[in-house]
């Protein structure tokens, strides 16, 4: 009777041991995956890639021109912006025309979230801006 308990007593530890490391696991993964999204949710969208710096003049008047600019800038170099700036820009050019036209936004949003990556840098702005635009 007592190597039962004993084998039981044993069997017990054991599986408290594999309980406890599998909990510790999960925490050190919360961690780590907490870190990433601190570190993306810190990304600035003029440090991102995809855009030639000789394009950063025109931007910048584009957007102290307000929503109107922005609009024109994207239709002028559409084709010479990649992904993930343009996804950026276009997210700004969302927030811009929000009160003018929403409908111009959901759309223009609802293009970006189709092609955007859970892996890209631009995802938790997008994440943040879903709520408004859905």
């Amino acid at each position: 009777m007592t190597k039962v308990i004993a084998a039981f007593i044993i069997i017990v530890a054991l599986w408290g041991g594999w309980e406890l490391f599998l909990y510790w696991d999960k925490v050190k993964n919360e961690e780590a995956t907490k870190q990433k999204q601190e570190a993306a949710a810190m990304v600035v969208g003029d440090q991102l890639p995809g855009m030639s710096y000789k394009l950063d003049a025109s931007l910048q008047a584009a957007r102290s021109k307000g929503a109107a600019g922005l609009r024109t800038w994207l239709k002028t170099y559409n084709q010479s912006v990649e992904d993930p700036r343009k996804a950026w820009i276009e997210l700004d050019y969302c927030v811009a025309i929000a009160r003018q036209d929403p409908a111009e936004a959901k759309r223009v949003f609802a293009q970006v979230k189709e092609r955007t990556p859970p892996s890209s840098p631009v995802w938790p702005r997008m994440k943040q801006l879903e709520k408004a635009y859905e």
